[in-house]
């Protein structure tokens, strides 16, 4: 029999909590705009993935500042970061860690001895994940989805808290490996970065060629990560709101009564049941960064398709029509509108 255990927790203490949520959240923005000019949703969805506590997988072209958005967030959290430059020849081993031999320089008793890998970090930058093997992606499958790592039959925990920010070039395909979508489902978000406007372009280039280094503060520690995603959990969401979310999941599987005409004709696999668990978490983090203490339709809406984008496959149909997930998934909002309030 499951136990279901809600803390309690006192109100005056829970709004002392949600008004240090809503601070740290605005400095957050604020250190993170010292560094990173624009990108305003980019950095929203990030930040909507750590308060849940999931992966984000962040796709765009070269020099649109991919890394330095993770190494910033990284220094702004004050959390243990570290990088992975994923490549053709990297080894499981080389992101695990691996089991050495070590003698005792006294008794010459040689023993085994773990050497953690990259991966025992608490914010974990897999820098463009698609240019290594299946073999070394699937290293980062059980670490994503249990927060630990097998090496030699033995079980590591990682740290508390830890984030996956991967990275990808969507248009250099030679020497790449699409990630498997029993993968790509571990990942809370999808997030596209695109070009900046010519306005920010020049903040840029004000910024990045003068002596001048740009630097973030760090304002908030792991432990107080930790009780935020704890606070996430805790904000209430309708009944009415669930329903929609889980409405919305369903109609991008085209074997659901409900499904409209389009995701029938162009989709072959729709949403998981783990992205109707993700949508709903990550409506709750942005109520609550918005300020509410309640999850709205809007937050659904919003957050739909950066979460389900990366979770349908289209078929051929689609292939020949040129249209994206995004595309299925805008008609989809259009045709499935929110109830009233």
């Amino acid at each position: 029999m499951s136990t279901i255990v809600n803390p309690q927790i006192d109100p005056d203490a829970l709004k002392s909590r949600i008004a240090r949520f809503k601070e740290v959240d605005a400095e957050i923005v604020r250190q993170v705009h010292r560094v990173i000019v624009g990108q305003e949703e980019v950095i929203e969805q990030v930040r909507i993935g750590l308060y849940v506590g999931g992966h984000c997988l962040i796709t765009g072209l070269p020099g649109t500042a991919k890394t330095l958005l993770v190494r910033t967030m990284a220094d702004v959290l004050g959390l243990l970061f570290k990088r992975i430059q994923f490549t053709p020849d990297l080894m499981p081993t080389d992101i695990t860690g691996t089991d050495i031999i070590e003698e005792d320089p006294i008794t010459r008793q040689r023993t085994w001895t773990f050497v953690q890998g990259p991966i025992f970090a608490n914010v974990l930058l897999a820098d463009e994940i698609n240019r290594t093997p299946p073999k070394t992606q699937a290293a980062l499958l059980e670490s994503m989805q249990e927060r630990s790592c097998t090496v030699r039959g033995r079980r590591y925990d990682l740290p508390a808290p830890f984030f996956v920010l991967a990275t990808q070039n969507p248009i250099e395909l030679e020497g790449t490996y699409p990630l498997p979508e029993a993968q790509l489902d571990r990942f809370l978000f999808n997030i596209m970065l695109d070009y900046l406007t010519a306005e920010q372009e020049l903040a840029v280039v004000d910024l990045t060629t003068t002596t001048k280094v740009a630097k973030a503060d760090p304002i908030t520690t792991a432990e107080e990560m930790l009780g935020f995603q704890q606070l996430v959990r805790m904000t209430p969401i309708g009944d009415t709101v669930a329903r929609y979310a889980i409405e919305l999941v369903r109609a991008t599987r085209f074997k659901d009564p409900n499904s409209p005409d389009i995701v029938k004709k162009y989709v072959n696999y729709g949403g998981s049941v783990r992205a109707a668990q993700f949508l709903v978490l990550a409506a709750k983090a942005r109520a609550l960064m918005k300020g509410r203490v309640h999850v709205s339709f809007e937050d659904i809406r919003e957050l739909y398709i950066p979460i389900l984008r990366h979770r349908i496959l289209l078929n051929f149909h689609a292939e020949s029509d040129k249209l994206t997930p995004d595309d299925v998934l805008r008609q989809v909002l259009q045709l499935k509108p929110a109830p009233r309030e």
